[in-house]
This record gives structure tokens, sequence and C-alpha cells, in this order.
């Protein structure tokens, strides 16, 4: 314990500080795991979190889109140079998008030139204030409708030109998985990175889910627009100003159909499965050198109103050495209602940890502090 109280001590902060009902942090460094937790897995209850809670992963289900894609590229059944057109003919030819110039590993690395997927009308109406939230927790997403929404707003750059965060980007990667392979996008996450891997506490939310698996937390939110914020004016740049008053008693959105994210991140985990499979992202034990080269080619995201300091490879980020002193730190992180998940390590000596709050993300200086308690890395220091 005395080895992590540093760490303890920050899981503490989070929750008397930030306002976190409960965190739980998990660390596997070499053969020897520890875990720690703060706050409450329940307000109600009062009952504690604990070690084998399976969550949300939100955004870090990406990094599996990314690993099924690699693993077909490896069998030579599709290059990531491909147009989007050669297997989604036509899908993306809308609103100024050109689907021969859009390439899969634009779609991967965020750099195909779609807008903020977020911010399309079709989602933020649904979903941007507890009136629409308790409204629309339930609807469901067909593949058909994410793909539509995914180009419903014109481009922001040329593909290539620059970083954009964009979860239609993996809603198309998910898309071409299906039509290469003829299973479900599912189906190819189990075969090519759940099972291998040994991930038995991980799969896709099926898109009919609206709860966990038991042992779970109850999960909260304050992610909503103030009253009469109308969604239509929000953008990249001022949507925190119109975030809801702070104060206000979190909403429990435990029960919530995700459908939403799919193969942009709706895989339900667990910590220790996670450290196992950013283990082996960071490391390449599971896909062959060449594409492993290709998920740590990274690009900037400055510019991007996204975490500050990291490099985005492939669904999955890397932290600017220049702003951890030369060493590498790779993971992948995620949040939506009620769920905020990260889990980073070091490929060179296998030190990973895995942490998840209850609500959505509400700082980075949480991962900051943590990164610093855990490794000694000052990020950006």
């Amino acid at each position: 314990m005395a080895a992590h109280e540093k760490v303890q001590q920050v899981l503490d902060w989070a929750v008397a500080e930030v306002g976190i009902p409960g965190i739980v942090a998990e660390v596997q460094d070499e053969d020897r795991t520890w875990f720690g937790t703060a706050g409450v897995a329940d307000l109600k209850t009062g009952a504690r979190r604990r070690p084998g809670e399976y969550v949300h992963t939100g955004s870090s289900g990406k990094a599996f889109t990314a690993a099924v894609i690699l693993t077909l590229e490896a069998e030579g059944r599709l290059s990531l140079d491909d147009p989007v057109n050669t297997w989604l003919p036509g899908v993306v030819n809308v609103n100024g998008y050109d689907g021969n110039k859009i390439t899969i590993r634009h779609l991967l690395s965020n750099t195909s030139g779609l807008f903020a997927t977020g911010l399309a009308p079709e989602v933020s109406h649904r979903y941007a204030t507890r009136s629409g939230f308790l409204q629309h927790r339930f609807d469901t997403f067909t593949t058909e409708e994410l793909l539509r929404v995914a180009v419903s707003q014109p481009p922001v750059g040329e593909p290539g030109e620059r970083f954009e965060y964009a979860n239609g980007g993996f809603h198309l990667a998910g898309a071409i998985i299906e039509e290469v392979t003829g299973s479900s996008y599912a189906e190819e996450v189990e075969r090519r990175v759940i099972q291998p891997l040994g991930l038995t506490h991980t799969r896709v939310r099926p898109a009919q889910d609206t709860g966990y698996p038991d042992p779970h937390p109850r999960a909260y939110s304050n992610l909503f627009f103030k009253d009469g914020a109308d969604p239509a004016t929000v953008t990249s740049e001022n949507w925190e100003s119109l975030i809801e008053e702070p104060g206000l008693p979190p909403l429990d959105v435990t029960e919530f159909n995700s459908s939403l994210a799919w193969s942009a991140g709706n895989v339900v985990s667990t910590t220790g499965d996670m450290i196992r499979f950013v283990d082996a992202m960071a490391g390449g034990s599971l896909l062959p050198p060449a594409q492993h080269r290709q998920m740590w080619t990274t690009v900037s995201t400055e510019g991007g109103y996204w975490m500050p300091h990291a490099r985005y490879g492939l669904g999955l980020f890397e932290f600017d050495k220049q702003a951890t002193g030369g060493r590498t730190l790779r993971g992948v992180g995620g949040s939506l209602w009620g769920s905020w998940f990260f889990a980073v390590g070091t490929p060179d000596d296998r030190h990973t940890i895995a942490v998840h709050t209850n609500t959505e993300w509400k700082t980075w200086d949480l991962m900051v502090k943590l990164i610093h308690a855990e490794f000694g890395i000052s990020i950006g220091a």
C-alpha cells in the first residue's frame, strides 16, 4: 500500500475536490497488482466501489476497431490506404465529402475532415438537456442512421489536413469491417481481439442493452446544457460556456442505450481486462510488427480541441515525448454520460494504470495527477 500512497491521495482528492461520486484505479507493474478506490458506487446506498466492476469504457473502444482493421490488413483483405468508396461506395459523397479521397487511415487517425459527430443536431437535440436525455435515453441508433449522421454536416478540412475527433469516422470503419468480413462488428471484435487476448470480462455492448452485468457502479451525469440553450448554436469553441451551472444534483444515467457509440466506443469491460488490452496494444503482442508500427504512427492533435500534450495514432494516443521527459506513455480513454475511463502504460516494462469514474470527464488534472503519482512523470511540466 505504501508504494501507491500517492495514487490513493489523488483518488481521495478526486472525490473531495472534483466532485466525482466514485473512482477506482488498478495498477499492474510487472507481476504486481494494486487496486485503490475512493467514494461510492451508489449514492443512495453508500455501497463502495470494488474490484471487477463492469464499466463502460467509452471511446477506448476505438482502439478495438483499429485493431480489427489492422488484423484485416495483415491478412491482405484491405489496406489502410483504401478509399472509403472502395468498400462503401457513395456513402460519404454528400455535403462536400469525397469518398475517393478519404482513406481508412484517415478515419482511424481522426484526420478525415469529418466534423465532430457529437455536435450533429440529430444527436445534440436528443441528449442536450436533462429533459431531453430522459425522453431519449433508450433510443436505438441503427448503423444506417450513424453513417448518415457522420456526414450530415460539412467537412472541417481536407482529408489529412488536420485532427478533428470524429466518432463518425469510426462508425464508417465499423461498417467497412462488416462489409469486408460479412460478419457483425461485435463478432469480429470478439474473434480478433477479445478471444486472442483472453479478455473474459469484455464485450461490445449489444444494441438493445441498457444496463450492465453485476457487479457495476451506478452512473451519474451532469453533462447537460443549460435550460433554454439551443444545441444548434453549440460549437467546439463555445460548448463549455453552455454547460449547466455547477451544484445541481447529478442525474442517475445507469440505464441508458449507448448504441449511439457503436464502433466508436461501445465496449464494456473491467479495469483488469483493459490493462491487458492496453499492454497488448502498447507493446505489440497482438498485431504483426508492420501493423503495430502503423498503429503508432501518430499525428498532432494541436488545435483539435482534445487532450493536451498528446498525439493520436490509430484509435489510441501517445503523450508527446517533450511533455514526458522523453518517456513513452501510451493509452486509451473515453467519456460519455456517467462514465470516464482511461488506461495508460509504458510499453517497455509492462507498467499500466487503469482508472474509472462513475461520472463523465471533469478535468484533465485528474489524469495528470495520477500519472505523476504512479509513474513520476509530470505531463507538460
